[in-house]
Formats: C-alpha cells, sequence, structure tokens
C-alpha cells in the first residue's frame, strides 16, 4: 500500500474516532437526559412532533413509529433498555476511542470484538421491536469494525 494511500487511511479513522467519541458523548448524556425526563415531557414532545405534522401526516407511518415508540418508552421496559443501553455504548465507547487514539495495540481486537457484540444486539434489538434507527447505528458499528481492523493490520505490519 503507498504512503498516501496509508496517510488518507489514517486521516479517514482519525476522523471515524472523532465522530464515535462524540457519539458515545452524546450516548451518556442522553442517557442521564433519560434517566430523569419525566414521562409526561416525553409525551408532550412527541405529541408536539405529531401535532405540527413535523414527520408528516399526523396518521401517516412516522407518526404511528414515533407514537407507538413513546408507548413503549413510557409504559414497557424500554427506558430502562434505552438508559442502560445508552450509557453502558457510550462509556465503552469512549473507553475503546481512547485506548484506539493512544495507538494502544491490544485494544483494536478488543474494539472490534466488543463493536460486533454490539452489532449483534442492535440487530437483534431492531428485530425484536421493529427500530428504524438501531440498524443504522450497526451499520455504522460495523463500518468502525472494518476500519479498526485496517488499522491494527498497518500497525502491526509497521511494528
Amino acid at each position: 500500500m503507498s504512503q498516501q494511500n496509508t496517510t488518507a487511511t489514517e486521516r479517514f479513522f482519525r476522523i471515524a474516532l472523532v465522530l464515535k467519541a462524540l457519539d458515545g458523548a452524546l450516548q451518556v448524556i442522553g442517557a442521564l437526559i433519560l434517566a430523569f425526563v419525566p414521562a409526561s415531557t416525553v409525551s408532550g414532545f412527541t405529541h408536539a412532533v405529531i401535532t405540527r405534522d413535523l414527520l408528516g401526516d399526523p396518521s401517516g407511518t412516522l407518526a404511528r413509529h414515533l407514537s407507538s415508540a413513546t408507548e413503549n418508552f413510557l409504559h414497557g421496559d424500554t427506558k430502562t433498555f434505552a438508559v442502560a443501553y445508552l450509557l453502558a455504548h457510550g462509556v465503552i465507547k469512549l473507553g475503546l476511542v481512547w485506548a484506539l487514539a493512544r495507538k494502544i495495540v491490544r485494544a483494536y481486537p478488543v474494539a472490534a470484538v466488543v463493536l460486533a457484540a454490539f452489532v449483534v444486539y442492535e440487530v437483534f434489538r431492531a428485530v425484536h421491536t421493529h427500530s428504524i434507527a438501531l440498524p443504522f447505528f450497526a451499520a455504522l458499528d460495523v463500518l468502525i469494525i472494518v476500519l479498526v481492523l485496517r488499522e491494527y493490520r498497518q500497525l502491526k505490519r509497521a511494528a
């Protein structure tokens, strides 16, 4: 591989790390917010989004999906899951990003395995809940796994 390609790969990897760090931080913040936001606020937000046609027709697919997700969130185990998932996922991502940014070689395979476990769980949960967001997050994690493994191979070659 030429030096220019390696540099481009390295830049792409660094950008992915920054995005993953931001994602991890937002997940931790989101978990803390969800843990303390009252159900009435969530319900009111959903009602405002649907009644102001922010998702299109109030009886359309997106509005129905948001309404159903809100009901599950407020009356099911979804809130507990969301808080625990976001907090765990965010903290783990931040730790992995820190280790990868410091080029701690042993962290690369760990990051790949942990992210793969998240992908499996995200896909499982998406099938179970019909989430439209989880497949997107799973695809993003797969992309990060590919970048992590490429960077790991390059570090191993350089060593």
